[in-house]
């Protein structure tokens, strides 16, 4: 997902190819002002969804410090608004929060020791004012939170919580920035994402804004993480301390993760309290917002967490300015969601002239992205030309009205056409020979590892893995029989089932189970050792009855299908691909599934797991390439077997487990050619054969785990296909 990264920080370079620096620089001379704020893996971009939202171009303005002189008289507030109406301009940012002070009286903030000084003239609240203005003018009015997690080191919020602050690998607390010398609060501490999340939702409360912006410093420089706090967290979550480089791609994942866990919270807060409000970002182009501040903005798209981008491309030369706005990145972003870019219209001792300023407009009209400009006063009073013919020139640019509607702007489903979740060796509970787990959260419960099973269907779990969300009780005690004789006994439930940050979208069939027993038949079940259960889910497509596999309710194309790529080796570097794609489909041979009737519980296709045309042979048997055999791919068995119903293909053979000797084949012609020396390693090489006279085929077969070990196996049940793609 990510490329390689050249670009280098540029402190006060004015048009540092994305970076708002000079506006950093203006703000620190001019005010004293603040903000404070705050599983992934391998998400793959959506690229043809078009978002429900009719995408009204952004045409905005930010209100910053250096316009304190019209944002706190209402006269000329007034005139303002007005004036930009006039030139159709349809969307205002005034600034809220940065340097660690609320441009409006805040609760919050006072009960953190943080003093207000910013009232209007007539002593008026400033914020009410110009949302009051912008809602009579027809205007959006969207809040913007500046500075993010960077607050001065001498603000009263860094000297009254010195613990919320992080630090460098040599223990230094500050970086230097276009804003002077600054800190860092921790976007990983929990007193921090309380603060953030309580000043945005009283912002949201108290005012009838629009929504919320957040800045390019929502994020974290990527040389800081190194307090104590933060490096126990990552000590107890991954069982080593934080390299010492800052750019190794598991600690700086990490912390990425974790910011993108802390927005996506701060969104469904936002959205909870006001479902209307526009939660807009505001970073520097992804490249060097990912690779040095940590934010991961495009996952921040992916998952239905921002309501609109505006890009920061602050530049004079056309050429540069033009090359970024192609970039795969707003390409995808601009399907889905309201999309500009950020133009700077000039400083105090550095005008831009109009003719560049339409210029740029142009070129990101004509690839269908709205523009927002740095910053209110350079519109027209810093340039060289005369105020009429700068404002006769951004009236050609808005020739038209353009009316935005926020009643739109709900909450969105996630738009990844493919994720790549991580498969663990063991699961949260209980132990095993071999397995691959998934880590699941149901029920708003927290994150625990269930075995993947691609040999049954369901999520079945223990009570214990149960959250506080709400579940919707049957009262059905239902029976599940595993392939190894254990029976599985439980009420049947509905509830929410969460993978990472992506839930499904509408609660699922869940066994609670609370009793486990082994069939007479076979006694030696998992259930007789009184192991811990671990949980299942079973991932087939062949539901006889509920609950059925719960993928299916994963929002957009992660229902449409799956592989899963095992790994042998020890590192265990197993993941499970949920949402095909033409890419990742690539190599894969496929055989077809057998339909089987619609049950009216069970949403979609149902298929057989079961392959038919499987080529059995095994040494020392009548089984000698015999085509008539049937196979289940079972992720959920240590051990693999061969099941017959004649006792006369097993040759000189005993039921039981097969030795060195009998070496086994299986295959389907130009599709998989399998093999395996058995021998007493379970979810290795172990090998059971078996006789049952009342078996329903000639020859049945059960993979084992064994067999992802030199294939990836990919279910789709849109088609009916199961596909094979050798590891070798």
């Amino acid at each position: 997902m990510l490329t390689n990264f050249k670009t280098i920080v540029r402190r006060f370079s004015v048009f540092n190819k994305g970076l708002r620096s000079i506006k950093r620089l203006f703000s620190l001379l001019f005010a004293i002002s603040f903000a404070t704020v705050l599983l992934i893996n391998n998400f793959t971009s959506v690229t043809a969804q078009v978002s429900q939202i009719a995408a009204t171009e952004i045409r905005g303005v930010w209100l910053t410090n250096n316009d304190f002189d019209i944002l706190s008289d209402r006269a000329k507030l007034q005139d303002t608004i007005g004036q930009l109406h006039r030139l159709n301009f349809n969307t205002i940012y005034p600034l809220v929060w940065n340097d660690g002070y609320t441009k409006y009286p805040s609760a919050v903030a006072q009960r953190a020791g943080i003093p207000f000084f910013f009232k209007g003239r007539e002593g008026q609240d400033i914020i009410a004012d110009i949302v009051a203005q912008a809602r009579r003018q027809g205007v959006l009015a969207i809040p913007w939170f500046e500075f993010g997690f960077m607050a001065p080191l001498t603000s009263e919020l860094a000297s009254n919580h010195p613990d919320w602050l992080t630090q460098k690998q040599d223990g230094t607390q500050t970086s230097i920035s276009a804003a002077g010398e600054v800190a860092w609060l921790n976007p990983f501490h929990p007193e921090v994402q309380k603060f953030i999340t309580d000043l945005v939702l009283e912002v949201i409360t108290q005012y009838d804004a629009d929504g919320i912006q957040f800045d390019d410093h929502m994020s974290l420089p990527v040389d800081f993480g190194y307090d104590k706090y933060t490096t126990n967290l990552y000590t107890q979550e991954t069982g080593s301390p934080p390299p010492t480089n800052p750019h190794a791609q598991a600690w700086k994942q990490w912390r990425t993760d974790k910011i993108t866990a802390f927005m996506f919270q701060l969104n469904r807060a936002v959205k909870a309290r006001k479902p209307n409000a526009i939660f807009s970002v505001s970073p520097n182009y992804y490249d060097f917002a990912y690779k040095y501040q940590l934010q991961d903005w495009l996952t921040w798209v992916r998952l239905g967490a921002v309501d609109e981008l505006i890009v920061q491309l602050y530049r004079n030369d056309l050429d540069s300015f033009n090359s970024k706005l192609t970039s795969p990145e707003l390409i995808e972003t601009k399907q889905i969601i309201p999309t500009g870019v950020g133009i700077m219209t000039g400083l105090r001792n550095r005008p831009v002239s109009i003719q560049q300023i339409q210029s740029q407009v142009r070129a990101a009209q004509q690839q269908g992205l709205g523009v927002t400009f740095f910053y209110y006063e350079s519109l027209w009073d810093y340039g060289q030309e005369p105020v009429a013919q700068r404002q006769a020139g951004f009236q050609e640019v808005f020739a038209n009205p353009a009316v935005r509607d926020r009643s739109q702007f709900t909450a969105r489903k996630p738009s990844f056409n493919t994720i790549s979740v991580p498969l663990y060796a063991k699961g949260s509970v209980g132990q095993r020979s071999r397995g691959y787990f998934m880590e699941l959260a149901i029920a708003g419960g927290q994150p625990k590892r269930v075995l993947l099973d691609t040999g049954s269907a369901g999520l079945r779990v223990p009570k214990e893995f149960l959250g506080n969300s709400p579940i919707n009780r049957t009262g059905q005690i239902i029976k599940e029989v595993l392939s190894d004789g254990t029976v599985l006994e439980g009420e049947l439930v509905y509830t929410n089932m969460q993978l990472g940050l992506i839930s499904t979208d509408e609660p699922v069939p869940v066994q609670i189970v609370t009793s486990r027993q082994c069939l007479p038949q076979k006694p030696n079940c998992s259930a007789k050792s009184g192991t811990p259960f671990s949980g299942i889910i079973g991932v087939n497509y062949s539901e006889k009855s509920l609950p059925y596999n719960p993928l299916r309710k994963l929002p957009g194309n992660l229902s449409n299908g799956l592989i899963i790529s095992g790994n042998s080796d020890s590192n265990n570097k197993a993941s499970l691909i949920l949402g095909l794609t033409a890419n990742n489909q690539n190599g894969f041979k496929m055989v077809s599934l057998s339909p089987q009737p619609a049950i009216n519980s069970i949403p979609g296709n149902r298929w057989d797991s079961q392959i038919n045309g499987i080529c059995v042979t095994i040494s020392g048997t009548a089984m000698k390439n015999t085509c008539n055999g049937k196979m289940v791919v079972d992720s959920g068995t240590n051990t693999g077997f061969t099941e017959v119903k004649s006792a006369a293909l097993m040759g000189k053979l005993k039921p039981g487990r097969l030795r060195p000797e009998n070496v086994l084949k299986l295959g389907i012609p130009g599709i998989f050619d399998y093999s395996l020396t058995p021998g007493n390693r379970e979810g290795i090489n172990a090998w059971n054969l078996n006789v049952s006279a009342k078996a329903e085929n000639p020859v049945l077969v059960n993979s084992g785990i064994a067999f992802f070990d030199k294939y990836d196996v990919l279910l789709d049940p849109a088609n009916g296909q199961q596909g094979f793609r050798s590891r070798s």
